[in-house]
């Protein structure tokens, strides 16, 4: 009986899909096919794009997907990519941030389709774009099923020296691993059949953004969350990593804070530095000061799940990752005024490596 509900469920949901989400004359492409040289100029400039489509070994690439429902009772990550190396494939990894429980669900590289037009992938029968995604995933009699609908997308600023969050970082070349954010923020609608439960998602609110490259860096500190206490589009994301380039390393960091509808970007190419970085076993305090505003993190950490990162392409290193964990963010002006003080619950942290060499 589970079979022919979980089946209807299937149909129905793949069907309403394909006719809402897809135009009839949308090509979608295979690695190895020949797109010619107006895609890689299109692609540098919009980041959410599929970027390795030139690549045949030692890269990867994932989009992440994290949505939060409207109580904050239910969160999810879902991460689509690919991985060329010696067992090249494509996957797609969900994390639930109630449990800290990971799935990583593996599919032949052949069954991985990305368009030319804009940022829209397959993976096997899951879909995901900038605008809706479609999962279908199967792991013993668990089942994961359901789609969602993106409205209010919030994106990341794309200027001509500036193409997104690595800000002019984007040209350096030899860099073995590049970031970019999809949606600062934005609302969701839609349910998802998810161990014999419907979740809806209605009104609840998602984040994504990506990675590219050859390998993941050896240490890092990751955070995000856009569910701030105020209610409204606050949105926050910071990482620092040590970045190993031309046979040495240095520690690079990058993010922003989206709030009272102004964006306030802060990395190492935008001349911030990092005053205070320290960590324990529970815990993990970052403050960033700009030319303009200083920035104070403090994060709790939550519960932790198993993911698989890449190591030269192959996704061959396991990472923890909580999207449970809780935040607090300050910002003040220049004279120490707070222009904005906010906690935020179910936000994404990793603490990966030894961050000893990330310390100023």
């Amino acid at each position: 009986m589970k079979s022919i509900i979980t089946a209807t469920i299937i149909l129905c949901l793949g069907l309403v899909f394909s006719k809402a989400t897809l135009s009839q004359d949308e090509r979608f492409y295979r690695i190895g096919d020949n797109l010619g040289s107006l895609y890689g100029a299109k692609q540098l400039w919009n980041p959410e794009f599929f970027q390795g489509y030139k690549k045949t070994r030692n890269y990867f690439e994932g989009w992440y997907f994290k949505m939060v429902s409207a109580d904050g009772n239910n969160r999810y990550a879902f991460i689509p990519g690919i991985s060329l190396g010696k067992d090249s494939h494509a996957f797609v990894q969900v994390i639930d941030g109630k449990t800290g429980e990971t799935q990583y669900h593996r599919f032949p590289i052949e069954e991985f389709y990305y368009s030319s037009n804009r940022f829209a992938v397959w993976v096997g029968p899951n879909f995901f774009s900038a605008d809706s995604f479609y999962v279908e995933l199967a792991k013993d009699d668990s089942f994961i099923i359901g789609k969602a609908i993106i409205s209010n997308r919030i994106k990341y600023p794309v200027k001509p020296l500036s193409p997104g969050i690595m800000g002019w970082y984007r040209f350096v070349p030899f860099m073995e691993c590049f970031h970019g954010v999809v949606s600062i923020n934005h609302d969701l609608k839609g349910d998802f059949f998810i161990h014999n439960e419907v979740i809806s998602f209605d009104g609840g609110k998602g984040y994504i953004e990506k990675d590219w490259g050859k390998s993941m860096p050896s240490a890092w500190i990751w955070t995000q969350s856009n569910t701030f206490n105020d209610e409204s589009n606050t949105s926050f994301m910071l990482s620092v990593a040590n970045i190993p380039w031309l046979g040495k390393s240095f520690t690079g960091f990058l993010g922003f804070l989206y709030a009272n509808e102004k964006i306030y970007r802060f990395g190492t190419y935008t001349g911030a530095k990092i005053l205070k970085l320290d960590w324990d076993d529970d815990r993990i305090e970052i403050t960033i000061k700009s030319k303009e505003f200083t920035i104070e993190f403090i994060g709790l950490k939550g519960k932790r799940g198993e993911l698989l990162a890449p190591v030269s392409g192959d996704m061959s290193r396991t990472i923890h990752e909580s999207i449970d964990a809780e935040i607090r963010v300050i910002l003040k002006d220049k004279k120490g005024s707070i222009l904005f003080d906010g906690t935020a619950k179910n936000a994404g942290l990793e603490l990966v490596g030894n961050p000893d060499g990330l310390k100023p």
